[in-house]
């Protein structure tokens, strides 16, 4: 049975189980032992394993992301490229941190509803790094000792590391570097298959999840759900169609009529694949052939996009943050929304094209932000659909963004050292 089905009868059945035994017996002993010792640990289970992968994953994927840039060699492309997703990715994430801001899909909960859903807790989170001290936070950032860092769950040290470790990879070119490359694209190709691992088994723990969830709220679960996918939507879509229309207008003297007409079939792909990986042949298909950008730029901008050039994941990121907080009655400070950002924005760097890719790195922002994490089991039984749709966002993003890059380029683009002819 396809992953997708076996998660929406999880979905279902977890939530319909626990909705009818709030219903029957709120309060009744036994649901409070359905629930602490059945399917509160299956649930704790789950999201252990997640974070459990979140260190090497997050580690090797940053690293290998900015390192594959070779910056030594190619400063221009990859500078216009890495200026580019980061100005794009903030935007996104600010679009969708505005309209949850504004629209709260997650408030309106009844406070009883909102304790019982801070109840359902359990899983400790990680402290704000540097305390509430704006110069404490700046030093938090580089950490004193790496290893220690990742021990201790001081993960915004260990991005910080692993971005100027993956810079200085980048820029060492010897046999002990090309090896140490090779190493952590073992141990990224290990942590993606244990996370394919994880992921066959999530409908388990996300029933179990859901049933904790709706056996504490009920069916008042339904509405902040049904607002949630609505947020996440409107904003990819204000995305795709606003911010990239004005990026290939504006930065790239293309028509967005046929910028999208000219990357249509990449789009559908990417819909249908839930992953930009997948998506990457048919992608710079269209982008050699369709939109006429030199090859040596379509090659390089849309094989690092496919890994770092993720919008819609750090829009998504975003807004599932943010929603999260207000369904368990976290205030965020403007400041911790701004960190919540910044994270986001990071983590679609190391954010791989595969996938359901974001959920681990979602797991680690609510640990920062004191967020209690159980809260992802919410989401998770719709990820599939907006997996797709963010996906889409992200494919057409790095397709924007090589038309972007590819203006900037010499007329004399030297297409025959590009290598091999375009993919099939």
């Amino acid at each position: 049975m396809p992953s997708h089905r076996r998660m929406l009868i999880a979905v279902v059945g977890g939530a319909v189980l626990g909705a009818l035994a709030n219903a029957l017996g709120a309060g009744a002993p036994w649901l409070d032992v359905a629930v602490r010792d059945v399917a509160q640990p299956i649930g704790q289970l789950f999201i252990r394993l997640l974070f459990m992968l979140v260190v090497p994953l997050l580690f090797s994927a940053l690293v290998l992301g900015v390192a594959d840039l070779e910056l030594g060699h190619l400063g221009r492309l990859g500078a216009r490229m890495l200026g580019y997703t980061a100005a794009v990715s903030s935007i996104a994430v600010l679009i969708g941190v505005t309209l949850v801001n504004v629209l709260g899909p997650g408030r309106g909960l009844p406070d009883a509803v909102r304790e019982a859903a801070r109840g359902a807790a359990t899983i400790k989170p990680a402290p704000l790094p540097g305390g509430d001290s704006v110069a404490g936070f700046v030093l938090a950032l580089v950490p004193d000792n790496p290893v220690k860092a990742a021990a201790t769950g001081d993960l915004m040290g260990l991005i910080v590391f692993a971005l100027l470790f993956g810079v200085a990879l980048a820029m060492t070119d010897t046999p002990g570097a090309r090896t140490l490359k090779a190493a952590l694209q073992g141990l990224y190709d290990v942590s993606m298959k244990l996370i394919e691992g994880v992921l066959w088994l999530a409908p388990i723990g996300v029933g179990a999840l859901l049933f904790v969830m709706a056996a504490r709220l009920g069916a008042a679960v339904v509405r902040p759900i049904a607002a949630y996918v609505g947020v996440v939507v409107l904003g990819l879509a204000l995305h795709q169609f606003v911010v990239y229309s004005l990026s290939v207008k504006l930065f790239g003297g293309m028509s967005p009529r046929a910028f999208f007409s000219g990357v249509r079939l990449a789009m559908v792909t990417a819909f249908s694949t839930a992953s930009s990986s997948a998506t990457l042949p048919t992608a710079l298909r269209v982008a050699e052939e369709n939109l006429r950008l030199p090859r040596h730029v379509a090659r390089f901008v849309l094989t690092a996009g496919s890994a770092m050039n993720q919008n819609g994941s750090a829009l998504f990121e975003g807004v599932t943050v943010l929603f999260l907080a207000q369904v368990y009655g976290v205030e965020l400070s403007l400041g911790q929304q701004a960190i919540a950002v910044g994270i986001a924005v990071l983590a679609g760097i190391g954010t791989a094209g595969v996938p359901a890719a974001s959920m681990p790195f979602i797991a680690m922002i609510l640990g920062i932000l004191g967020i209690p994490v159980e809260g992802i089991g919410l989401v998770l039984g719709v990820d599939r659909f907006l997996d797709m749709c963010r996906t889409t966002v992200n494919v057409t993003g790095d397709l924007a963004a090589a038309v972007f890059v590819a203006r900037g380029e010499p007329a004399q683009a030297t297409d025959a050292a590009a290598g091999a002819p375009p993919a099939p």
